[in-house]
């Protein structure tokens, strides 16, 4: 309880600092810290800081010591770390296989904000999953991948198109393409410019920005041996009724990609 009242106080205050070039809800993300802090029943809430503020992230660890294997974990728009169902499912079931978990609170806006309300909050984004990287290589970390979902897929590849250091792998599932010249939503841009290995997972019955835009993202990766892209056939946006199919997925994937890794640093 005093934990949760903590990052509660900490984010809050943020909301009143007045400190320039931070447009989300901190206020939003106090709220969610304070619910999430009081109910949790696997992992750790940890607070970590970037930009000059403190956000909550939830840690889960593995069983085996000499599991090196960490993934942060980055929720949609408008999301929390601990998101029922998928975002829950992955911090909670990768563990087991071999992958600890960095689930992060990623900036937001008010509730009901459209994706392009969130342009100005990519750069808070980007250092808020250095900031998590960097917690995973101080807690002993040699492998560390993304698994980002909806915005928080894109906020991901707009990381890793930007330069973020230090990441083997990206997963994202409902990655949209939005029709819009931000510079910060360019997805098949940012696409083209990762090298790294890429799972790209949709739902058959996604939304349009996804569905529609499945093609190009598999055209845009055409130069990386190492995307792959699957598509769950019966399922949409928010994957309720099989969100363990999409996790068994992830880890199946993880576990070929991690093979490579270890046998390229030989």
């Amino acid at each position: 309880m005093k934990v949760a009242k903590y990052v509660g106080f900490i984010l809050f205050a943020g909301y009143f600092s007045g400190q320039a070039g931070f447009a989300g809800d901190v206020k939003r993300e106090a709220d969610f810290a304070d619910d999430i802090t009081r109910m949790l029943t696997m992992g750790e809430a940890i607070r970590l800081e970037a930009r000059g503020r403190q956000f909550l992230s939830l840690f889960t660890d593995t069983e085996r010591a000499d599991d090196k294997g960490a993934a942060l974990i980055l929720h949609d728009i408008g999301g929390h770390p601990d998101q029922k169902p998928l975002v829950n499912a992955l911090r909670t079931v990768l563990p087991a296989h071999h992958w600890a978990t960095l689930a992060l609170q990623m900036p937001l806006r008010e509730r009901g904000a459209t994706m392009s309300e969130y342009d100005g909050l990519f750069p808070e984004a980007r250092a808020r999953i250095q900031a998590g990287i960097d917690y995973l290589k101080g807690r002993g970390a040699e492998s560390i991948v993304v698994v980002g979902y909806g915005l928080g897929g894109l906020m991901a590849a707009y990381a890793l198109s930007e330069g973020a250091a230090d990441i083997e792998a990206l997963v994202t599932i409902s990655l949209p393409v939005p029709e819009t010249g931000m510079e910060t939503a360019q997805t098949l841009e940012f696409i083209r410019k990762i090298k790294r290995p890429m799972l790209d997972i949709y739902g058959a019955l996604d939304v349009p920005e996804v569905t529609k835009s499945a093609r190009e993202r598999r055209l845009a990766a055409k130069a990386n041996s190492g995307y792959r892209q699957v598509r769950i056939d019966d399922e949409g946006h928010r994957y309720l009724h099989d969100e363990g199919l999409v996790v068994k997925r992830v880890y199946s994937w993880l576990s070929g990609v991690s093979g490579r890794i270890s046998a390229g640093r030989k």
